[in-house]
């Protein structure tokens, strides 16, 4: 994981939130500190999820890691909404 600070962090986890709840539909059902929450969590995610199949995961902040945390927080969304079965 690069090094980011505590802001950095919030600021990559809002917009990779917010890019997964408009790409899933769920943007209109969820707040700002779930979409902060769920591209952080997307982006520990998706950088395994990248690394596993060879590529590299989050590298700084930059198109290509928040595409990264995106992906990861649309896993993490499609997870919830697969255990939670209310969405």
């Amino acid at each position: 994981m690069p090094h980011m600070g505590i802001l950095g962090w919030i600021l990559f986890g809002a917009i990779a939130g917010w890019l997964a709840t408009l790409l899933s539909g769920t943007n209109k059902k969820k707040g700002c500190i779930f979409n902060i929450a769920i591209g952080i969590v997307g982006s520990f995610i998706g950088g395994f999820v990248f690394e596993f199949f060879g590529g590299s995961g989050i590298s700084g902040f930059n198109i290509y890691s928040i595409f990264v945390a995106t992906i990861g927080a649309m896993i993490f969304i499609w997870l919830i909404r697969s255990i939670r079965k209310d969405d």
